[in-house]
């Protein structure tokens, strides 16, 4: 989409500032998400109800955007917790090709590496709380006000 090694044309900017990725780097999570879903459904079945650009275009644009997955998932017609399976199988696709895989401390502390852009997501992460039982709890006396 671009003009060579020369200035990016419009079309490549306004998708870069829409989703936060070049088209360069949408196409190749592209193609790896798009082997992952066939071999997923390679057997048949019930049809999913995202295709795999929907659920890029989700992952990117909750990433982005900072929007409620309920919000996301009117846009698409689908349920909240249809948005988040999404969102965590795209990640964990992306995260265990070796083209998104981030080199290890060693490499990262050395003064020549070439990392451009680190991400981080601290977006909604899930929390252990104890289980609520009659032996968690401390017992209290009844009041013996009448």
């Amino acid at each position: 989409m671009g003009r060579g090694k020369g200035k990016p044309d419009a079309k490549s900017v306004l998708f870069k500032r829409l989703y936060g990725v070049t088209p360069e780097t949408f196409e190749r999570m592209k193609v790896i998400l798009q082997k992952e879903f066939d071999k997923l459904h390679r057997q048949g079945g019930k049809p999913p109800n995202l295709t795999m650009q929907d659920k890029l275009f989700i992952t990117l644009k909750y990433l982005r955007e900072y929007r409620t997955m309920e919000s996301i998932g009117a846009e698409y017609g689908v349920c909240k917790g249809t948005v988040s399976m999404a969102i965590k199988w795209v990640e964990d696709t992306l995260k265990k090709a070796p083209d998104f895989k981030l080199p290890g401390k060693k490499i990262l502390k050395e003064e020549s590496c070439s990392i451009q852009y680190v991400v981080v997501d601290v977006t909604e992460s899930p929390v252990q709380r104890p289980k609520k039982n009659k032996k968690s709890g401390i017992p209290a006396r009844k009041s013996v006000i009448r």
